[in-house]
């Protein structure tokens, strides 16, 4: 197979991935959520800390490496603008993801000792509930740019 044709697949695929999890964790999360039950909300938890960190780390790797390769590859100067666009919209990314990550293992220790505790869900997890909320917005629609600026390749100055 091509390199070429590699690396457009892996970055393809690196992206689809991000997308892809980032969503469906959200949305287990946000359905656990509504259920109140601390046993649903640790379980479903401990399963998005697991997938976040096989599937979405392992992409949000491996995503500016193929980047970077296919630019290189294809002879596109990193420079162009809408190139450092996409990188400074992965920045934003990082910023709003990293803390999730941390926040999850909160919530999902905190909904463990609360089902262990047979108590309700303590007001941290609500506040840190919130944020987790909260960061996935400009989390997801900073990742919808970057697609359209990789499918656009628009020349934004």
């Amino acid at each position: 197979m091509e390199w070429l044709l590699v690396l457009r697949w892996a970055h393809i695929l690196g992206a689809t991935v991000l997308m892809g999890s980032g969503a469906g964790i959200a949305f287990f999360m946000v359905m656990a959520q509504r259920s109140r039950d601390p046993a649903l909300i640790a379980h479903v938890a401990g399963i998005v800390v697991i997938a976040d960190t096989l599937f979405t780390a392992t992409a949000a790797i491996v995503q500016p490496i193929t980047g970077v390769l296919l630019a290189l590859e294809t002879g596109w100067d990193l420079t162009e603008s809408w190139i450092l666009t996409a990188i400074e919209l992965y920045i934003v990314v990082g910023v709003f993801w990293l803390p999730v990550v941390w926040i999850q293992i909160q919530l999902r220790d905190l909904a463990r000792a609360a089902a262990a505790n047979n108590t309700p869900l303590p007001p941290r997890y609500h506040r840190l509930y919130r944020i987790w909320f909260a960061f996935g917005f400009p989390a997801f629609a900073a990742m919808l740019a970057i697609l359209w600026v990789m499918i656009a390749q628009p020349d934004l100055w």
